[in-house]
């Protein structure tokens, strides 16, 4: 055994997957862009139906003009994190414009989604806490959670009953009790039952904190997120996102009316130790954001088309969650199903996301969907028709619907 014996099964489990011409799934590489729903994949024009890209907003011209400005005033990265010489007036412009949109008091930006995770959940919740966490969170979640130092509890996927059941059990112990949720669950598409989870936080004195990523920009009158879809935006105590989906940037916040998150910024490592975001980007996503505020449409053309695809593929036979929303996943039953349909759909020009157990919900593989709103209809019916050809081609046996 050496130090890197450890990566033989991976070594083993990529073979499989890559064996007889097969792509490496984690290693496509988009040539160029030619728009936010179009690329050059192996030489040939690919529709994207798995970049995250939901408002479409990674090529906003003004954003691009904003990056550029941005850099050639301040140079293109700052070298520092955010308490040495990482602020610039920039970062305290975003947070501000940010925290305002959600109407709260505060707003930390840091470097990355995961990052806003990793930070807040592991600063948050200390050693003598109770960490409650839903059993499909998503990586960043759980790594919160080794780094911290609070117990952890898991309570079943999106079940409030279960949550209230896991919280009385530990009624009269000693220590704060924070609940973790996603808006939207990024492998599935499932939309969690905020409300729900807010009264039962609230009933056992439990702090609540909502993992926006996926819903923001998506749900919600102003696109603030599940929270603010089902009405209790003012009962969350703590909202985290990233830039990396509707914004099309890189990057993640947390905001918050509790004024203690000043005190957080001087306690949490992942903010701490770790250089800021290059003014380029932050720019830029001022830029999006504008975007997102002045065009409220944008997000009444998304839902449209996640139905549309949501629609398509069931149509064709596909087995997709009841729910629709930009994230959709096509269940197979078997791996080398979910393999091969993967690499013929990339053959035929869609790309989409391979999703294989563990990582996903319940050990069965998923090809994952993410539409836009910058998608045609027609861009949205070829993908269908191409997804129920792929399938023929792989000798899926599906049964069309009405």
């Amino acid at each position: 055994m050496t130090l890197l014996s450890k990566f033989d099964d991976v070594h083993n489990r990529l073979n499989s997957l890559t064996g007889a011409g097969g792509r490496n799934p984690f290693d496509v590489v988009i040539e160029s862009i030619n728009s936010s729903t179009t690329g050059i994949i192996e030489g040939r024009e690919t529709l994207l139906f798995g970049t995250n890209n939901y408002l479409g907003l990674s090529q906003l011209p003004a954003a691009i003009e904003a990056a550029r400005e941005a850099a050639n005033s301040f140079g293109v990265g700052t070298t520092g994190s955010r308490i040495a010489n990482g602020t610039q007036s920039l970062h305290r412009q975003l947070e501000r414009r940010i925290a305002d949109h959600f109407g709260q008091r505060d707003c930390m930006v840091f470097s990355t989604g995961y990052q806003a995770n990793l930070g807040m959940i592991s600063t948050l919740a200390g050693k003598d806490d109770f960490l409650f966490l839903d059993g499909d969170s998503h990586a960043s979640i759980y790594d919160a959670a080794k780094l911290g130092t609070a117990q952890v509890i898991r309570f079943r996927h999106n079940d409030p009953e279960n949550l209230h059941r896991r919280l009385s059990r530990i009624q009269g112990e000693p220590g704060g009790r924070l609940v973790v949720v996603e808006g939207i669950y990024s492998m599935t598409g499932n939309v969690a039952p905020i409300k729900e989870f807010a009264d039962v936080a609230r009933e056992c004195n439990a702090m609540l904190l909502v993992d926006e990523a996926h819903s923001f920009g998506v749900l919600g009158e102003t696109g603030r997120g599940a929270a603010e879809a089902a009405g209790v935006l003012d009962q969350v105590d703590f909202i985290v996102g990233t830039f990396s989906k509707s914004f099309g940037t890189v990057g993640g916040y947390c905001v918050s009316n509790h004024p203690q998150l000043d005190y957080v910024r001087l306690q949490c490592r992942p903010y701490m130790f770790t250089a800021s975001l290059p003014p380029e980007v932050i720019a830029a996503t001022m830029a999006t954001l504008q975007e997102i505020i002045d065009r409220p449409e944008l997000r009444t053309q998304l839902m449209d088309n996640a139905a549309r695809f949501h629609a398509g593929l069931n149509r064709i036979g596909l087995s997709t969650g009841p729910q629709v929303s930009p994230v959709i996943a096509a269940v197979l039953d078997e791996v080398p199903q979910a393999v091969a349909l993967w690499n013929r759909l990339l053959d035929l020009g869609v790309y989409v996301n391979l999703s294989l157990p563990p990582a996903t919900p319940d050990d069965r593989p998923l090809l994952r969907c993410s539409v836009m709103a910058s998608h045609t209809a027609e861009q949205i019916d070829r993908a269908v028709d191409i997804f129920a050809e792929a399938a023929r081609d792989c000798g899926l046996s599906l049964t069309p619907k009405d």
